[in-house]
């Protein structure tokens, strides 16, 4: 094997592997959730990681036996969120949220957020690839 052809054959793999990442990467709303089963959650905030492509944060909510359960919920990308009056310390960890989304297709503690009321009871779109008046 030359080594010529080896070193096109690497770069080929690299730039595969580098297409492919993000497209794997993201995914569509239809896909992960269902825009028919709508949620609703109250809970305080544990986590937020405000990164590209969506924004996750995470609650903990007392569920219908009074256990506290983890949820994820998702959001769009933070220029998105930003467009809608987002700052990345607009939720910090500790802040009691409401969050209207719809639920995960699969069934685990996943929602995919709509509306956001944060502690000081400010209504804010998610930027969710599930709502029909989001800007792409």
């Amino acid at each position: 094997m030359s080594t010529r052809f080896l070193t096109s054959a690497i770069a080929l793999a690299a730039l595969t592997v580098g297409w492919l990442a993000p497209v794997h990467a993201h995914h569509s709303f239809a896909a992960e959730f269902d825009g028919s089963k709508p949620v609703t959650l109250k809970g305080v905030v544990t986590q937020v990681d405000w990164a590209n492509p969506h924004v996750w944060f995470y609650i903990t909510v007392k569920d219908e036996e009074g256990r506290t359960v983890r949820w994820a919920c998702e959001m769009g990308a933070p220029h998105q969120l930003q467009q809608r009056g987002w700052l990345r310390d607009t939720m910090k960890v500790g802040d009691l949220v409401s969050v209207e989304g719809s639920l995960a297709r699969d069934g685990s503690k996943r929602a995919n957020a709509r509306v956001v009321t944060t502690a000081d009871g400010k209504k804010l779109g998610a930027a969710s690839s599930g709502d029909p008046t989001t800007r792409q």
